[in-house]
């Protein structure tokens, strides 16, 4: 029979070390937190080699006396739990502070010094043994160092990445908790370089573009809404200012920073019919709730929580986010159209070989395609030529009526009135180039259209619309996998609501009967087999809303106008009306900006005006 034995406390201790103090950042983010629990106004990080060698915070927090300290030091003792309801605690952490498990794997200083006493004391613990215990000479507030973490763990050192990566993570942990608390001034040195100073009582909009992107600042919107005792505030970016990655998604809950599932599906759903699969949106998200509506405790480091009503959570989440983005209007993030200014080719200026003509004008040179830069006087006749083609064109302008002139002229003032000005044309059959009052707009057909269309189907549905839909003459039989089959039988009373009629029709075929009227002549097979694709690739991992939108998507990706199709000045500018009057229209249904705008600085620097 085995023998059962108690442990020896530094064994204890180690094991415990395990459960919080997995790497730098881990015990960076225990020491943070503290200062932030002890009410400093500012909190000075320093790291050596990503925090392997060295781990400094100081705060100018309440402090502690001699006793204090040797308490703080002890398993299971804290300051942040006044009695026995665990699940009501509302500061940072409570865990024994991390600080006994933080000093039996690393060498542990602490010096602190409350703000009513002449001097401060100091305590070193060197892998789990007490090394010093005497005064120290400090400012008000609390310092603690960690030096050589896992010195004498050789088995736990090896498992660390490198000091790049480590310091990585350090660097998230202290961006993420300055973000909770912009009441709060951060500052975060490596290796004795400053990486992050913000000042205390910043507004949070502005805290957050300082530390995630400064872009947000343009190109996001800001979240205040209240649903009961539930409060969500914060920025989100507009849907074409994405990431290929998640790693800008930052979420809080009762000021502590958390990866949640919940949260997360919850932004994605919000996105689902704004963003591509593989594209992410970058955020800062505070939601504020009673401690008994949320668990911390679920997780040693408290980076995940536990929601006593989940499903209200999440449609909260998601409802103020889609009401946010939609009262953004059809802005669009405009990176791309600045640069794009860097794209534009500019002619060589090479010196003209002769004096210029007597003529001056546009018509006075011509390129020669023989050499690029080559230039060449034209003939006396072709110069008196352009002239008179000029002339002619001059009286027949001064020929028209006066009315008609100033109709024309009023008529084209009006439109430029319009956000995005008023079309003047098309290139490639793909791009409506328009004027607007404050300079150059440049529209995707395709993708503007696309977007235009899935509105109206979310609204067609919305509003119950089962006569928006259009009847085959013939019915078209659609051959697919059983499973693809089975998937859309049981959507088909939901995809009905928004005009596709679908029948089962034997084992492996799906009888098309009606697709909705705003997709007008779309491939039937293409439309159903793709949102048979739509609904077995996300299976239960979405909320029937949020499949819809995915297949609503994809439905109006086949009903827009496509890219290569020629429209009348007419069609552009009624578009151009139609997504000032649509909500999110800047943006497709893939995270790309639907148009981009060139402002008469832009264009003045393409000519060198400026």
């Amino acid at each position: 029979m085995p023998t059962i034995r108690r442990l020896p406390e530094h064994l204890v201790n180690r094991i415990a070390a395990g459960e919080v103090v997995e790497r730098p950042a881990s015990a960076l983010k225990e020491l943070v937190e503290n200062a932030v629990d002890a009410g400093a106004t500012q909190v000075t990080v320093r790291l050596a080699s990503g925090g392997l060698d060295l781990i400094e915070v100081t705060d100018d927090g309440c402090g502690m006396v001699p006793e204090q300290i040797a308490l703080a030091l002890e398993r299971h003792a804290t300051s942040k739990l006044p009695d026995e309801h665990i699940e009501l605690v509302s500061s940072l952490g409570f865990r024994g502070e991390a600080l006994p498990s933080i000093g039996s794997v690393a060498r542990l200083t602490i010096e602190s010094r409350p703000h009513d006493s002449a001097e401060g004391w100091k305590r070193v613990v060197d892998h789990g043994v007490i090394a010093a215990d005497a005064p120290a000479a400090l400012p008000p507030g609390t310092r603690v160092r960690v030096e050589d973490l896992f010195g004498k763990v050789p088995a736990r050192r090896k498992f660390l990445r490198s000091a790049r990566s480590e310091y990585a993570a350090c660097q998230d942990v202290v961006r993420r908790l300055a973000m909770a608390r912009p009441d709060i001034g951060f500052v975060l040195e490596h290796d004795a370089r400053r990486v992050i100073a913000v000042q205390p009582r910043e507004e949070l909009a502005s805290r957050v573009a300082r530390l995630v992107a400064r872009e947000l600042a343009e190109d996001g919107v800001l979240i205040e809404a209240e649903r009961g005792t539930a409060r969500l505030t914060g920025v989100a970016g507009l849907p074409t200012y994405n990431r290929g990655v998640a790693d800008h998604q930052y979420l809080f809950v009762n000021g502590r920073p958390v990866k949640d599932r919940l949260l997360v599906g919850a932004v994605r759903g919000a996105y689902s019919d704004m963003l591509a699969r593989d594209r992410h949106a970058v955020l800062a998200l505070f939601l504020e709730l009673p401690p008994e509506e949320v668990d911390v405790n679920v997780h040693p480091a408290k980076t995940e929580v536990r929601f006593r009503d989940p499903s209200f959570i999440r449609g909260f989440l998601v409802g103020a986010l889609r009401h946010a983005l939609e009262s953004s209007g059809q802005r669009s993030a405009q990176p791309a159209a600045a640069a794009a200014m860097g794209m534009w080719q500019v002619e060589p200026v090479v010196p003209a070989p002769e004096p210029a003509p007597a003529l001056g004008s546009l018509f006075a040179r011509e390129y020669s395609a023989g050499s690029r830069g080559d230039y060449r006087s034209i003939s006396q006749a072709r110069v008196s030529e352009a002239g008179a083609v000029w002339r002619s064109y001059e009286e027949e302008v001064m020929a028209q009526p006066s009315g008609r002139a100033e109709a024309v002229s009023e008529e084209a003032d009006e439109a430029l009135q319009y956000p995005l000005g008023v079309a003047r044309g098309q290139v490639a059959g793909t791009y409506i180039v328009a004027e607007a009052q404050d300079g150059l707009v440049i529209v995707d057909q395709h993708a503007a259209h696309e977007r235009l269309v899935l509105e109206r189907l979310k609204a067609g549905g919305a509003e119950g619309a089962m006569t928006r839909s259009q009847a085959l003459l013939l019915p078209e039989v659609v051959e697919l996998e059983e499973a693809a089959c089975d998937a859309l039988e049981e959507k088909s009373g939901d995809l009905a609501k928004f005009g596709l009629t679908l029948e089962r029709f034997g084992p492996g075929a799906m009888l098309v009967r009606a697709i909705p009227s705003v997709l007008g002549k779309s491939d039937v097979h293409a439309l159903v087999r793709d949102i048979a694709d739509d609904l077995a690739k996300n299976g239960d991992a979405l909320l029937l809303g949020e499949k819809l939108d995915l297949v609503l998507a994809t439905m109006a990706c086949h009903g827009s106008v496509r890219a290569g199709r020629s429209l009348s000045v007419a069609e552009m500018n009624a578009l151009l009306r139609e997504m000032e009057r649509t909500p999110r229209s800047g943006q497709c249904n893939h995270g790309r900006p639907t148009w981009v705008k060139l402002a008469h600085n832009d264009i003045e620097k393409l000519f060198g005006r400026k």
